[in-house]
């Protein structure tokens, strides 16, 4: 006890690390919760085509928002005038142009996206959901300076009072109407409380609109890799609804996603982690510089990936099980996407941790490369498999994808000296060796899956 007292405590990289790493896990955990808790009510109050629906707002605004992302916050990270107030301010600009740009985009693409869809109701959500991205465009770079120094637990207990106050409004809003959009006052709710919390709560001065060249030009010389790598990542976070939503009806692709939110845990959990903890701890002990940085990091790294696939062994056991205690009957065939989709996420768990060292070092070159491939890859899986064995076809082809994309991960791992061939290699072996597990345990809920098969 009194070791990890020492390791918790002082101001250090090891004991920021811990701390960040306890609070991001706490914090990711309790939020999850809170979902799981708000899809529990929900779908009880509304209809599974809410939930498709809600599916193809998210895939449009993810789209918008990915395809327009100039990497503040990853530049606020890596950057050496992070703590610069000029500079901080100049980002913020650049966001809130952003925002309102992509808020006007949400008007003008409504009316063509519900035609696509065959789904009417979009015409009204979309414009009203996109006022989310004008208020993330406010939100303040006291955030990012917070991750930056690893200091989160003000930032914790805001996210968590802000889902919470959404969870509630959406629950009072369903309960009265029934409809849809208890969901979009829920998501909309979020975002306005985070604004008034990071504004009033977090440490640090205001953002005040400024454009200094030298920060702008710094800025946009960093975000044009970042700008198209998550416009790759749209269609790498995305493609599978944005596929499976033109072919499913709305009730089928509401059922798929609740699969995807049993199975999406482990994985966006280390992403979470990655985020706040890797990049900080990759700039300031580049493995490439010491033995000491590679062999501290490794330790991490081996750490993370542990927890990790035991989540993941946990989940994809258990996932059928899972959405049977949970939902009622009309969302069970939920629980062969929650198996499969949990299994097919172990290749990417393994190597997730390299893109940081990129990011880290301000590589956006090379991660561009590696994201554009990783897309790529991902929607011929999906559509590939989808021709030849529907929507099983289709998960297994995003499993297929993850897979190939490897060599390219490796390449840029290597490039920053963050190559980990022992980790790698462990967790290869027990990757396989829980895939051929969970799949065996749940073959009748993934056999089930051809009910929701693609026409």
């Amino acid at each position: 006890m009194s070791r990890l007292n020492g390791l918790l405590k002082g101001d250090g990289l090891r004991a920021r690390v811990m701390r960040s790493g306890a609070l991001t896990v706490f914090g990711y955990g309790a939020s999850q919760a809170l979902r799981l808790a708000s899809n529990l009510i929900l779908t009880r109050l509304l209809f599974p085509e809410a939930f498709g629906l809600m599916s193809l707002v998210w895939v449009f605004l993810q789209g918008l928002s990915n395809m327009s992302d100039m990497g503040v916050g990853q530049s606020i990270l890596q950057s050496k005038r992070g703590e610069d107030q000029d500079f901080l301010d100049t980002g913020w600009t650049i966001q809130v142009i952003r925002g309102a740009i992509l808020w006007a985009a949400t008007w003008a693409l409504a009316a063509p996206v519900a035609t696509f869809y065959d789904a009417p109701e979009l015409r009204e959500l979309l414009p009203v959901v996109g006022f989310s991205l004008f208020i993330m465009g406010l939100f303040p770079t006291k955030c990012e300076s917070a991750n930056r120094r690893l200091v989160l637990g003000r930032v914790t207990v805001i996210d968590l009072s802000a889902q919470l106050i959404g969870l509630l409004a959406g629950v009072i809003v369903a309960w009265l109407t029934g409809s849809v959009w208890a969901l979009v006052v829920s998501a909309v709710i979020v975002n306005v409380m985070l604004l008034i919390f990071y504004t009033i709560f977090l440490p640090g001065a205001l953002n005040r609109p400024r454009w200094e060249p030298t920060a702008a030009h710094e800025l946009i010389h960093f975000g044009k890799w970042i700008f198209l790598s998550t416009a790759a990542g749209f269609l790498l976070s995305q493609g599978d609804k944005l596929v499976l939503g033109r072919y499913l009806n709305l009730e089928a692709l509401g059922i798929y996603n609740i699969g995807f939110f049993i199975a999406a845990f482990p994985l966006a959990l280390g992403r979470t982690v990655v985020h706040r903890i890797l990049i900080p701890v990759y700039r300031e002990k580049p493995p490439s510089e010491s033995a000491a940085n590679a062999a501290a990091l490794s330790k991490l790294r081996f750490l993370l990936s542990g927890g990790l696939m035991v989540l993941i062994f946990a989940f994809a056991l258990s996932g059928a099980w899972l959405v049977q205690f949970l939902y009622d009957p009309r969302y069970v065939l939920a629980g062969g996407v929650a198996v499969l989709l949990a299994v097919i996420q172990i290749p990417q768990l393994i190597v997730m941790t390299y893109d940081s060292a990129a990011l880290a070092a301000g590589d956006s070159r090379r991660f561009f490369v590696l994201t554009a491939v990783r897309a790529c890859l991902m929607m011929a899986g999906l559509l590939i498999g989808a021709a030849q064995g529907g929507l099983i076809g289709a998960l297994i082809g995003q499993g297929a994808a993850v897979v190939l994309a490897t060599p390219v991960v490796i390449w840029l791992a290597r490039c920053h000296g963050a190559w980990d061939v022992r980790h790698d290699a462990l967790f290869w072996v027990a990757g396989i060796a829980i895939t051929m597990i969970c799949v065996a345990f749940n073959q009748e809920a993934i056999a089930a899956l051809n009910a929701l098969n693609l026409p």
